[in-house]
């Protein structure tokens, strides 16, 4: 709507209207590297629901917008649910093994990617319904659709406060209770259901949780040896709120920018192009209003539904098979650099049909939402201990990407097929610039 509804009645300018998409990026990029941290210190769930609370009173406000320079305001605070993705995401790795957790992950996200192929459908049906069945003006109807979103945000976030586990193993506070606390090897073990020391006995408890964890235990041999090794894996794996200095060691290593930049790259297209793909079909396609414009571009965000797990998933069965995490992190450089190729594909060639402007694009959206994916199938395996840190910091990167794409869409004005090449390029040569880089730290043993 912000294409023509909103743009008509605030009398916005293109440069204003890109404006707005820069400043709801920005807002979302600091949240991110800001919310990394907390989910380290208070846990993801809380984090999240406090995000969600957050960006819900923004979101009603919008009716209160009279002019561009309100409403780009307004979509600053908004930005503040974009960085929902990071609890989301360090909230899903605590729940699952590391053989599956790109599958998880991503089919979270890509979940949460579709609600923009979502909201290209439903915002503009809800504002066609008040203005045509409830006989509002278009300058109310806009304002009381973001109503809609707004209860759905307030519902959902009081769903998880009250329904929900921090941990696999209760409060997020005593997630290392039971193995940090007493050592097998000192001859106590953490009850786990009740929280006090108890005897060596109390192994069977240990094994029992392990087994929920997916971790094997093949034979009874030298069992007890075999729990404290699995314990102690368990244990540099406990997530951990580091000190200032080592949190910049971790956030600027080489491991954890080899993510982040692939991520700048492929989320940070899809967040630039989302923003102008309906105007994009409209300018290509005139007969298309803004509805028919904005149903299609929804399709780019739907995809993700499917795309964006295939790529964790396809991940993971790459991982099972060489039990190798370079072999996840190869498969990621592959998807960017094809990705970039379908985007100068698209830019030079400024489809005129709409075969080959729908069947380039979905192209593009495979690669593209598998890589956003795939990188994190391979994130919880970098540094396990600061998930939230490094999550946070790949998360941010890719709005930072998402406002290149957009400032490089904002000086190309409506020419987007350019725009389309030249962040194509950014991509292939980010992701081979990164190829080499090892996946984790060499000290780390992957599990």
């Amino acid at each position: 709507m912000l294409t023509v509804t909103i743009k008509e009645d605030l009398h916005m300018t293109q440069d204003q209207v890109a404006n707005s998409n820069i400043v709801a990026l920005l807002a979302t990029l600091l949240v991110r590297f800001i919310a990394g941290p907390l989910c380290d210190r208070f846990g993801p769930r809380l984090v999240f629901i406090g995000l969600l609370l957050c960006g819900s009173i923004p979101t009603a406000m919008a009716g209160l917008v009279t002019n561009p320079q309100g409403l780009i305001a307004l979509r600053f605070f908004v930005g503040i649910l974009g960085g929902t993705f990071v609890p989301c995401q360090v909230w899903c790795t605590g729940f699952f093994d590391k053989k599956i957790v790109g599958t998880a992950n991503s089919l979270a996200a890509g979940l949460g990617n579709a609600g923009g192929g979502i909201t290209y459908f439903v915002m503009p049906a809800i504002f066609d319904s008040l203005v045509r069945q409830q006989g509002l003006p278009t300058h109310k109807a806009w304002r009381v659709a973001y109503v809609v979103p707004f209860i759905i945000i307030v519902v959902l976030a009081l769903g998880m406060l009250f329904t929900c586990e921090d941990t696999p193993t209760g409060k997020w506070a005593d997630r290392h209770l039971w193995v940090e606390e007493n050592s097998p090897s000192e001859g106590n073990i953490v009850d786990l259901s009740s929280g006090n020391p108890s005897s060596r006995a109390s192994m069977t408890n240990i094994v029992g949780e392990i087994e929920k964890k997916g971790i094997e235990t093949p034979t009874a041999v030298d069992h007890e040896a075999q729990m404290i090794g699995q314990l102690d894996a368990l244990r540099s794996e406990t997530v951990v709120a580091l000190t200032l200095k080592d949190a910049l060691k971790t956030a600027l290593s080489l491991h954890t920018l080899a993510l982040a930049l692939p991520y700048a790259c492929s989320f940070g297209a899809e967040l630039s192009i989302n923003s102008i793909l309906g105007k994009y079909y409209a300018d290509n396609f005139p007969h298309m209003g803004q509805t028919l414009s904005g149903r299609w571009a929804a399709m780019f965000g739907l995809l993700n539904v499917v795309f964006r797990p295939a790529g964790g998933f396809i991940a993971d069965i790459l991982y099972h098979y060489t039990d190798s995490i370079w072999a996840k992190k190869l498969f990621l450089s592959f998807l960017g650099i094809i990705m970039g190729v379908f985007q100068i594909v698209m830019g030079f060639s400024n489809p005129k049909t709409e075969a080959m402007m729908f069947g380039l694009t979905a192209g593009m959206a495979f690669f593209l939402e598998a890589a956003n994916g795939a990188n994190f199938a391979v994130v919880p395996h970098v540094y396990p201990h600061a998930n939230g840190l490094v999550s946070g910091v790949v998360g941010g990167f890719g709005n930072l990407g998402g406002i290149i794409g957009a400032v490089i869409f904002r000086y190309n004005g409506h020419d987007y097929s350019r725009s389309l090449w030249i962040i194509g390029v950014l991509c292939i040569g980010t992701n081979l610039l990164v190829a080499w880089i090892r996946p984790v730290p060499r000290s780390q043993v992957a599990r």
